[in-house]
């Protein structure tokens, strides 16, 4: 049986620098930043297919705010809000509920940069839990690593394909 889905703490962009748990992983696609961003943030429903940890991924709106609903392997359920949605350059968002055991703020940040005809992707997970949770994350580092480039290259075969 799944947890209940409980409130984050709500937290903006500035996140990005004072979140005491940041993860980030760094990958490049053929494809260019445009074509990456649109399997972002416009094909939200299309994570399964090249993202294995996402099940289930479709957009909602809350209170007039763009958002998706998540769900990941092993029963994890989010719900976000869209922090920032700029063409071509960055996709981020924040984690509003979220059954998780001690996760009290989750934004993740994906930065695009044209690289030599092609992008270079940066996801950044950025979480505020308690100690043991910031350790437990921390070595979880080359997990996540592997998840994030898995994907990057699935999603660029998806890409090539078009």
């Amino acid at each position: 049986m799944t947890r209940a889905r409980r409130g984050l703490r709500p937290v903006g962009l500035e996140f990005c620098g004072t979140a005491p748990v940041r993860l980030v992983f760094t990958a490049r696609t053929a494809a260019p930043p445009e074509d990456v961003y649109r399997a972002l943030a416009e094909e939200v429903e299309a994570w399964p297919r090249w993202f294995r940890a996402v099940t289930l991924a479709r957009p909602v709106e809350t209170r007039g705010c763009r958002g998706r609903e998540v769900k990941l392997a092993g029963l994890v359920r989010l719900t976000e809000t869209v922090m920032a949605a700029e063409p071509g350059r960055r996709y981020a968002y924040r984690v509003d509920a979220a059954n998780v055991p001690g996760l009290r703020a989750l934004l993740e940040d994906w930065r695009l940069a044209p690289a030599g005809g092609g992008t270079l992707v940066q996801w950044w997970f950025l979480a505020d839990v308690p100690v043991p949770g910031r350790l437990a994350l921390r070595l979880a580092r080359p997990v996540f690593g592997r998840a994030f480039r898995d994907a990057v290259r699935a999603l660029d075969r998806r890409l090539s394909a078009v």
